[in-house]
């Protein structure tokens, strides 16, 4: 005779983790019953007790305790109290249903007749802009998509609105998830996105293609994420919560300086000793916001976040670390040693570490690399390899404006595998610059300094991407 093989508890869905929680509290189980008694006995009260019992008047009974005739007892008016409340519990279990009957109605009304086509969801993003002024919010996320295993028509249409949307609005802030490691890449949506973003390039043309700073893709993107433009609040997330995110390239690069010559494991030391500083002034911080707020603390994300002033930046700790460039034999291993240190360092720093947590390298917002790229140091093909081992993807990069719809889809496609594949965050912040080429610089101001146009490979995968479908995920998803 076989055995039943007894389920592990990952087997188990979350509906029956729930039932056999529920089943194994007694207090919550008399409760149901309980429940269960009066709505039968509310049900049954034609049975139970004549509806004369609720208005007939015994005088000569007023205000009886419990007994056989009156289980309940009776009022200042003689009235028996057990079928008073057995007919005022059928009247508001009426109101209970006809209010909750009227609000579906209403709701699927209203529900059915929003947000039919683009300009409806454009709509959206230009409330969110409009009380994000208003509070004094610089940048605004969540107009936002996830889609890595499939689109529900509401999904692309979102999807379709964003360069319109982008091109409407200041603070506003987009971030479509195109796959993950448990789900593997949908191929639908990169090769949409592709044409989002050079559309929404074309849009913003007057002012640079500005509206694709604002845009970003991602494989496995985290709910937590405090960086914009990727921020957004995740499904996993409270109503309200604080992530915090702290970076701090110049204090490390100050800090390596000191140790100029130094072996590899006195380098190690140091960043993790000086990740651990930063990290744990961005932990108080986050606390004192907190206390102050009395919004539950999340997490902080221990970046490294270039800005373009001068000092501030991740290329120039690679430099320090050793290379002549970013983008020189050796700068991804440089990249990795840095990434994980940070790591290490800031997560002794803080009990809560999550959201991208590494090293960025976004090029127009690092001075060290623009002057890197200037140089010949570094191509869009070394950044992708280098965002093997960092945080987060291709960030920040200018391309030419006539750049294919469809290699810009190539070029996501490759980012959305690396971390498919390396079950990491990997993203896309790519500007194709409408009316600029190859050796043209473009302005984007403030935080997002100006980048160098970068060349890309022109050989056509048009045929690639134009398959459709979905590439599965690999098979170590499956190990769970």
């Amino acid at each position: 005779m076989l055995k039943r093989r007894k389920k592990s508890l990952s087997e188990y869905s979350t509906g029956e983790l729930v039932m056999f929680r529920f089943r194994k509290n007694k207090l919550a189980m008399f409760g149901v019953f309980l429940l269960a008694f009066v709505f039968l006995a509310v049900l049954a009260a034609p049975i139970l007790s004549s509806y004369e019992n609720v208005t007939k008047l015994h005088i000569s009974d007023r205000f009886t305790s419990p007994n056989p005739l009156y289980i309940f007892g009776t009022d200042e008016f003689g009235r028996d109290l057990f079928a008073r409340v057995l007919y005022g519990g059928r009247i508001s279990l009426l109101c209970s249903f006809a209010i909750i009957g009227i609000a579906f109605v209403v709701g699927a009304l209203i529900g059915g007749a929003a947000c039919h086509t683009i300009e409806d969801f454009a709509s959206i993003a230009k409330t969110l802009d409009k009380v994000a002024h208003e509070v004094g919010v610089n940048f605004l996320g969540g107009y936002s998509a996830l889609v890595s295993k499939g689109m529900t028509p509401a999904d692309e249409l979102l999807i379709r609105s964003i360069p319109l949307a982008l091109s409407t609005t200041e603070r506003v802030c987009s971030s479509v998830n195109l796959g993950s490691t448990k789900t593997g890449i949908n191929m639908d949506a990169v090769k949409l996105m592709g044409e989002m973003v050079k559309e929404t390039a074309e849009y913003t043309k007057e002012d640079d293609s500005l509206g694709c700073a604002k845009l970003v893709v991602f494989c496995n993107a985290p709910d937590d994420n405090p960086f914009m433009a990727g921020a957004f609040h995740g499904v996993t997330e409270a109503d309200k919560i604080i992530n915090v995110g702290v970076s701090g390239p110049g204090v490390v690069k100050t800090a390596l300086e000191k140790v100029r010559g130094e072996n590899f494991e006195v380098l190690c030391e140091t960043i993790k000793k000086t990740a651990f500083k930063v990290t744990r002034v961005g932990q108080l911080v986050a606390q004192e916001a907190s206390r102050m707020l009395n919004v539950p603390f999340g997490i902080v994300d221990l970046s490294l976040a270039p800005t373009p002033a001068i000092g501030d930046s991740v290329a120039d700790i690679l430099c320090e670390i050793g290379l002549e460039r970013a983008g020189a034999p050796g700068t991804t291993a440089a990249l990795a040693l840095l990434n994980d240190q940070v790591k290490k360092g800031g997560v002794m720093a803080s009990s809560y570490v999550g959201g991208l947590s590494g090293a960025f390298i976004p090029v127009s917002e690092d001075q060290g690399m623009i002057d890197a790229v200037n140089a010949g140091a570094l191509t869009i093909e070394k950044l992708e390899a280098m965002t093997c081992v960092c945080s987060v993807g291709l960030d920040m990069i200018a391309i030419p404006g006539d750049t294919k719809a469809t290699t810009i889809s190539g070029i996501i496609a490759d980012e959305m595998a690396i971390g498919m594949v390396n079950q990491k965050t990997t993203a896309v912040r790519i500007i194709p610059v409408i009316g600029k080429g190859v050796g043209e610089t473009v302005e984007f101001g403030g935080l997002l300094g100006y980048a160098p146009i970068m060349p890309v490979n022109t050989f056509s995968c048009d045929a690639f991407v134009n398959r459709g479908g979905r590439i599965p995920a690999p098979i170590h998803s499956f190990k769970n």
